[in-house]
């Protein structure tokens, strides 16, 4: 059985949907950035447009040709995007890198791409190019967002801008755009290198339209209202989730409002007040863990009014989710629970929220449904970078929750028999930089990228079960899927992270980080004393409440028996990039989590059962 989206879009370039949307709209503030509290700095289209082409002049007069690579890497901010249109338009292909990397897992991208030159956001960035340049011989530029040159950079932006800006002229204007559009919708547009959860990190090589039949299909199902959308942009735009996104905010003639800082995101949410935002799972967790807390922690009568409105919205989903209306008594009701409880939760979203994407990794059925219940929609998609990034996606009139809705238009999708999922369509890398070899192995004979998520489908709905290298299989010879078992855990208040570990053993365990503030308040309330964190997990008590609350939610996944862990190990920090324990797109990397608490799980399988 193969499922299919719709006619797929006519070929194009990213080059033609920017020159048509700076035909199309006006703004004043296209792209906006925070500079301080309550306080962002907007830049409109015109202003867009002036220091995209100067820049891209620039890059010209500096020896850089059409093809060459240009390494880029920086957090969040309306630089970022002007460089990547500058470096579009002028027909040269830019290679991101994760600004979270250290030094020495930088030099692999620049160098096996190529890169000539590296865009750097500041100080921090510069010192760590300085740190390899030696190793990266192919560099002719490092260039700096800032205003002063920083350590490692030869020139500012505004020195690239100010170099275009000397020869550019009507005439030299006109031929800019000229040859930006003679650009092939099968030229490369970037190189991005995968987060290399195994083995070295692999240049995935994107053509423009690869990634415009992707804008043009997602603009299709997404309910996006053309001039009018106000758009955060917060995930690292190096990801290829969050830069389509921005192609298809640009597209929509949105106000693109960038965060630098994933920890800033709440209250860039109730400053800009935006009315889209594409998040991975974390964000919504960590809303749904903070709306928990903050009832627990009000007085007993607000606490019931809650929970009262929480069972309440969940009636008015399951109808609504099966097709009904639902009036009389659950009508005025539901009315109700969203005047008391579920319109200060989206006030914490701005108060104008229509709509989130999720996408980079699954997102529980449970926080999704709660999200839906209070007036929240969460648009669960599902992509790689291999497939720039959308092979399906939810849409109102086309919403299941647990699944990631069905396939965009031109794109295919089959279930292989071992149970991959497959994908064929405009939307399928083009391969991977210098690996034939690797490139053979992820697409067949007929076309099929092959994804390495387990998955099935259910009436054209793609349901993803788990990824193909994630399965556990233990020692008995059973299969478990730990991420659904992990993902129902996480809605557990006193959760905040939870791995399953148990390949090639007798039985499963799982390490948690407790979600502290729940579990420091009920210690408190219990008259459990404690200093540190670390000795409150010692605590025979607390291992004992936090068994108890992952068994009970094993009773409500109603696992089977040798799914269920049979032992607990709690951690005391979250999993983070920094240690190598996750992907800069937050996927959790389960041999480096094993290898890092190998003592505390050998501990645990000690004795057996």
């Amino acid at each position: 059985m193969i499922a299919r989206g719709g006619p797929r879009p006519a070929p194009g370039t990213l080059n033609h949907l920017y020159f048509d949307a700076m035909a199309g709209y006006d703004r004043p503030n296209a792209m906006n950035v925070r500079v301080g509290p309550g306080e962002w700095k907007a830049i409109s289209h015109r202003d867009t447009e002036r220091r995209v082409r100067h820049l891209s002049l620039g890059l010209a007069e500096l020896g850089f040709s059409p093809g060459d690579r240009i390494a880029l890497i920086s957090e969040n901010r309306p630089e970022w995007a002007l460089t990547d249109w500058a470096c579009l338009t002028g027909r040269l292909a830019d290679v991101p890198i994760y600004p979270s990397l250290p030094a020495e897992q930088v030099v692999h991208p620049i160098n096996d791409s190529g890169a000539v030159a590296v865009f750097v956001s500041g100080e921090t960035h510069g010192t760590k190019i300085a740190a390899i340049r030696a190793e990266c011989p192919g560099l002719r530029h490092v260039i700096t967002f800032g205003e002063e040159l920083c350590t490692g950079a030869d020139l500012t932006l505004a020195q690239v801008e100010a170099r275009g800006a000397a020869v550019d002229s009507p005439e030299r204007a006109a031929r800019w755009k000229a040859e930006a559009l003679a650009v092939q919708p099968g030229d490369l547009a970037t190189l991005i290198y995968t987060s290399g959860t195994t083995g070295l990190p692999k240049g995935v090589m994107l053509s423009h339209d690869n990634i415009y039949s992707n804008v043009k299909a997602s603009m299709a199902v997404l309910p996006l209202n053309v001039g009018e959308e106000v758009a955060l942009s917060f995930l690292p735009l190096c990801h290829i989730f969050e830069r389509m996104g921005d192609y298809l905010y640009w597209a929509m003639g949105a106000a693109i409002h960038y965060v630098d800082s994933f920890d800033t995101v709440p209250i860039a949410l109730q400053e800009a007040r935006p009315t889209f935002a594409m998040s991975v799972p974390r964000l919504y967790e960590k809303m749904y863990a903070r709306a928990f807390e903050n009832a627990l922690a009000s007085g007993a009568f607000k606490k019931r009014i809650f929970f009262w409105a929480r069972a309440v919205a969940d009636r008015w989903a399951d109808a609504t989710l099966a097709g009904h209306t639902p009036a009389g008594p659950l009508g005025w009701q539901y009315a109700l629970a969203q005047k008391l409880v579920f319109s200060k939760i989206k006030a914490r979203t701005g108060g104008r929220m229509r709509f989130f994407v999720s996408g980079g990794a699954p997102l529980s059925p449970e926080i999704n449904k709660f999200f839906f219940a209070a007036g929240l929609t969460i648009l669960e998609g599902y992509g790689l970078t291999e497939t720039s990034p959308v092979i399906g996606v939810n849409s109102p009139s086309a919403f299941r929750i647990g699944t990631i809705g069905r396939p965009i238009a031109g794109v295919e999708v089959q279930i292989a028999s071992d149970g991959e999922i497959l994908t064929r369509g405009p939307h399928v890398m083009q391969g991977y930089w210098n690996r034939p070899d690797a490139t053979a192995e992820a697409i067949d004979a007929d076309g099929w990228f092959h994804t390495g998520d387990i998955g099935v489908l259910e009436d054209g709905y793609l349901r993803i079960t788990d990824r193909k290298k994630d399965i556990i299989v233990t020692a008995g010879g059973k299969n478990i899927a730990p991420q659904p078992i992990e993902n129902g855990f996480k809605t557990n208040k006193y959760v905040s992270q939870a791995v399953m570990i148990g390949d090639k053993r007798k039985f499963p365990i799982v390490l948690v980080v407790p979600e502290f503030a729940a579990l420091e308040r009920w210690a408190a309330l219990h008259n459990v004393l404690w200093s540190e964190r670390a000795q409150l997990l010692q605590m025979p008590t607390i291992q004992k409440k936090m068994e108890k609350e992952i068994a009970e939610e094993c009773e409500k996944m109603k696992l089977a028996s040798f799914e269920t862990p049979k032992k607990v190990g709690l951690l005391e920090h979250d999993f983070t990039v920094d240690r190598g324990e996750m992907t800069p797109t937050l996927k959790v990397k389960r041999r480096v989590i094993d290898k890092n608490y190998s003592a505390l799980i050998e501990k645990l399988y000690e004795g057996g059962e």
